[in-house]
């Protein structure tokens, strides 16, 4: 049986899809460097949001947090050389964004001062497990029973973190799990606004709320830095700003379902800057909880991906911006 010899045509275009695939690996690649860049100055400065957290107000630390970040942000917005992407169409959408968003940085700033940095950071994971519940009635989104029964396996792996057994001892881990809901619902409406807003109006908007909001409180909460909390609060703002930018970018990289992973190496780093700054040590319970509500997560992310695969290129673009 004679083979056919494959046209001129589809030999021609051999080098350019491989030249294709290979600017993708090296795009997956930099998504992914861009990721661990991220969490690593996000973990840094958690670590320094609790040192700071023994001398000064949550609320004094979360306007240092706010009004440095625009510098990183205003350099981003110069380089780009329009403000075109700050426009909006959703004014009332930012807003509730701001509002639950900024309760979640409050609560999870506080929490940094009251108890183990690891353990608040791994019960942040549980986000992922909200969203997809939160998701159904506000958002009108259908979840199948896979990520249903994903869902109820992290929930369990939440209360193994919380000790639900332990009583008022463990009360500030409640705590660290309502900041969880509320930077659920912050993602919630960060969905919502992706539909009209750009990633940068996003980041933008909340941001100076935050500042706004922070800075009307300050005068009743003020403490006057000494010269480390200076430069610790001023460091909060800029490494704040800096890593937004780094995840954005990761996410614009590469697919979410790829990058998403790397957010978990964030356990690593707190885990490390806990034990050296506080000899503090996660207990056994958090690492497995970690570990369930972790593989709860992956797995909902990569169910996610799969059923987006028929949607068209268009939509996974859009997650992609």
């Amino acid at each position: 049986m004679t083979e056919t010899a494959p046209s001129a045509a589809a030999v021609a275009e051999l080098p350019a899809f491989d030249a294709l695939e290979l600017e993708r690996a090296r795009a997956t690649g930099r998504g992914i460097a861009f990721m661990l860049l991220s969490v690593a100055l996000f973990s840094t400065m958690d670590g320094m949001i609790k040192w700071l957290g023994a001398d000064y107000p949550t609320l004094q630390i979360v306007f240092f947090r706010s009004l440095f970040a625009f510098v990183p942000l205003g350099f981003f917005l110069a380089r780009s050389g329009s403000l075109a992407a700050l426009k909006t169409h959703s004014l009332l959408g930012h807003l509730l964004r701001a509002m639950v968003g900024l309760s979640a940085m409050s609560i999870f700033f506080y929490a940094y001062s009251q108890m183990p940095l690891a353990n608040v950071v791994a019960i942040g994971f549980a986000a992922p497990l909200f969203v997809t519940a939160l998701s159904v009635p506000l958002l009108g989104e259908r979840v199948g029973p896979r990520r249903w029964s994903a869902v109820a396996v992290g929930f369990l792996g939440v209360l193994v973190m919380v000790r639900p057994d332990r009583g008022v001892f463990e009360g500030v881990a409640w705590l660290a799990l309502a900041g969880t809901v509320f930077y659920a619902l912050a993602m919630i409406f960060v969905r919502r606004l992706s539909r009209t807003e750009t990633s940068m109006a996003i980041v933008f908007y909340f941001t100076l709320a935050c500042t706004l909001v922070s800075g009307a409180a300050l005068p009743f909460v003020w403490t006057t830095p000494d010269t480390l909390g200076w430069a610790l609060l001023i460091a909060v703002g800029l490494l704040g700003g800096l890593a937004q930018l780094t995840m954005t970018t990761a996410f614009r990289l590469a697919e979410a379902s790829v990058v998403a992973p790397f957010d978990y190496s964030a356990m690593l780093w707190t885990a490390m800057i806990g034990y050296l700054f506080w000899q503090e040590v996660p207990g056994p319970h958090i690492w497995l909880g970690v570990a369930i509500v972790g593989g709860s997560g992956l797995y909902i992310v990569q169910r996610e991906a799969r059923l987006g695969l028929p949607r068209g290129v268009a939509r996974r673009l859009q997650a992609r911006r």
